[in-house]
């Protein structure tokens, strides 16, 4: 039986038998206890699905992704340690020294970093482009050594709308896949790989967990890219890898090999699989996801109206306004809603946005996002503060923005807050 998403928040995942606990155990054990040599050897050799150590693999991990996989529409998934690691991993899985991929510039800054400057020095090269090139001008940006293409659902912290359907077109056309963050819209909101994506990642760290009690991350893989078309691209996929005896993961893995690959080379490697007791905490976000997106987003459109209509506010950026210059893509991509988080600014210097905050009373001055309590930061104050505000424009970041992350609690309480802190400035 084919279920709606909001139902696989529930009953995806973890399916117990007879006599089998309901809620999905925690697995909290390095290890795997086996009868024979044989069968352990038959698990290193990839011969066997099992478990033997839980830095590759663990029964509650893999139960959370089997679920978010099922609400992505997605072939196979992995968790790992944060958004960071499953954006690191999705990208190195089939890049390497000597290689090139391309980026939106608007990502979240820290996988900007990581793109732009961690990798750069182990020999991978990426090209930032705006959300907004045209189809020729993305065309240009490709060179022979290009792998992949990387953009976010929903930018953070401009929350602007990326346009799956164009940059998978382009992708495709030079034979490599699209990877999407789908952190801030969520499968509830946005499914990329109906546009066109191949990869999707997550920070479940935001939404998805919910509670801000455990950080994490997740990859998913369509299953739609087909590798061994274009082999001489990605010979991590299409040739032997002889760290696991000489295994071609395209041919022996089929539409798994993505995944597989990941797991039994880098999770090896890394190691930054995501306990078990996070992926527990995260199973329970999961079961709530779609109502409380539903209440995010429409808490957070009440409040944008509110912020738009006050006269101590320059500017407002949030797709579900409808005069809102990316409220068509999201109409197209998000059509019951975005998320809960809002850009701004206000009329003065970082000194006004300072006092606007601390003059807060309910919301919380905090460095993350996306979570059941509204909180904000002010970029060029915490995250960025220090960039010189010329510095802070060219990363696309402009020095009055306000990051406000609306709640699950009453509207009328968030409104009232924010509408005393405009008081005092």
């Amino acid at each position: 039986m084919a279920y709606k998403v909001g139902t696989k928040c529930v009953q995806s995942g973890w399916k117990p038998k007879n006599g089998e606990p309901r809620q999905l155990p925690i697995y909290q054990s390095t290890t795997f206890k086996y009868d024979s040599s044989d069968e352990m050897g038959r698990l290193f050799d990839l011969e066997e699905e099992g478990y033997f150590y839980t830095r590759l693999q663990n029964p509650t991990n893999d139960y959370v992704a089997a679920k978010i996989c099922d609400m992505e529409g997605g072939y196979a998934a992995m968790l790992t340690s944060s958004g960071q690691a499953a954006n690191f991993f999705a990208v190195f899985n089939i890049c390497e020294a000597g290689d090139h991929f391309i980026a939106s510039s608007s990502i979240y800054g820290g996988t900007f970093n990581l793109f732009g400057t961690t990798m750069k020095k182990m020999g991978i090269e990426c090209t930032f482009v705006d959300n907004d090139i045209t189809e020729e001008e993305l065309d240009k940006c490709f060179k022979p050594n290009t792998k992949a293409v990387f953009g976010e659902t929903i930018t953070n912290p401009t929350v602007s709308i990326f346009d799956i359907e164009k940059f998978a077109r382009v992708a495709h056309r030079h034979g490599v896949p699209l990877i999407v963050d789908n952190t801030f819209a969520t499968p509830i909101n946005c499914r990329p790989f109906e546009w066109g994506a191949d990869i999707v990642t997550h920070s479940t760290t935001k939404y998805m967990d919910g509670h801000a009690s455990g950080v994490g991350g997740c990859i998913v893989d369509s299953g739609n890219f087909d590798w061994l078309a274009h082999a001489d691209k990605f010979p991590g996929l299409t040739t032997p890898d002889e760290s696991y005896h000489g295994i071609i993961y395209a041919e022996k893995f089929g539409k798994g090999a993505y995944i597989t690959k990941a797991t039994s080379q880098l999770m090896r490697d890394f190691g930054s699989i995501q306990s078990p007791q996070n992926a527990f905490y995260l199973n329970l976000g999961l079961d709530s996801l779609e109502v409380r997106m539903q209440r995010h987003c429409a808490n957070a459109l009440a409040v944008a109206k509110f912020l738009k209509a006050s006269d101590k506010v320059a500017w407002i950026h949030y797709a579900d306004l409808e005069d809102d210059p990316n409220h068509a893509l999201a109409q197209k991509y998000c059509p019951n809603g975005t998320c809960g988080v809002i850009a701004f600014g206000l009329k003065g210097d970082r000194n006004t946005a300072v006092k606007f905050m601390d003059s807060l009373q309910m919301i919380s001055i905090v460095t993350h996002v996306a979570d059941s309590k509204t909180c904000l930061l002010h970029p060029a104050s915490h995250t960025h503060r220090q960039l010189t505000d010329e510095q802070l424009r060219e990363a696309g970041i402009s020095p009055d923005l306000i990051r406000l992350s609306v709640g699950i609690e009453d509207v009328d309480d968030i409104i009232a807050d924010l509408r005393q802190g405009l008081e005092q400035i």
